[in-house]
């Protein structure tokens, strides 16, 4: 696709209207016609109220010039009026292009990859022996300071909970006959709120 460009149309005027009876009333719409009717007979308007905007349609670029030269910053019903050549937009061609065949490669998997295209790698993760040594050092109760503290910085500190049985490591089977084990914390259920018919829902 190309670059568009802009161009300047030489046959049309686009008016900038702040007076809003030219887009109500057809006695202001008329006379405002008149104003352009004297430079070219044949003449079109079109009304754009929601942008205070009139596009004038010239059959003669001399027309359209001299209009723009005597009536641009006029006084029309009390209200200043511009008038600005339109502008045409060309964007080139006027049909989407496929994408150059360089990055056809890019689609997954590859319809044809170019020449030397291989398969990125995915990187290695980055494994942290001293945290890994430290923490597996750590008893039940214990803590390992991560990250100390500074005086804009808290301090990381991690914590190791407290094994059920209050041992971290598996117990052999021995210890699991000597030592008794304690019971499990009972779960209470929420009791259900009284039900008072006086409240409204």
């Amino acid at each position: 696709m190309h670059i568009k460009t802009t161009k300047c149309n030489r046959f049309c005027l686009v008016a900038s209207v702040t007076n809003q009876e030219v887009f109500s009333r057809p006695e202001a719409q008329a006379s405002f016609e008149a104003l352009f009717r004297s430079f070219d007979p044949e003449v079109q308007f079109q009304y754009f109220r929601s942008f205070r905007r009139v596009r004038i349609s010239f059959s003669d670029a001399l027309a359209a010039a001299e209009a723009r030269l005597r009536l641009h910053k006029t006084d029309f019903n009390g209200k200043e009026m511009r008038l600005y050549f339109a502008q045409s937009v060309h964007i080139g061609s006027p049909r989407l292009e496929p994408p150059k065949p360089e990055k056809q490669f890019l689609i997954s998997p590859p319809a044809s990859p170019p020449v030397g295209w291989e398969q990125s790698q995915d990187a290695t993760p980055v494994i942290n022996y001293d945290l890994l040594c430290a923490i597996s050092k750590l008893g039940p109760g214990d803590k390992y300071e991560l990250h100390t503290a500074t005086p804009t910085t808290p301090s990381v500190v991690v914590h190791v909970c407290e094994d059920e049985r209050g041992d971290s490591s598996a117990p052999d089977d021995s210890d699991q006959d000597d030592k008794p084990r304690p019971p499990r914390p009972k779960i209470i259920q929420t009791r259900r709120p009284d039900y008072s018919p006086g409240v409204k829902q």
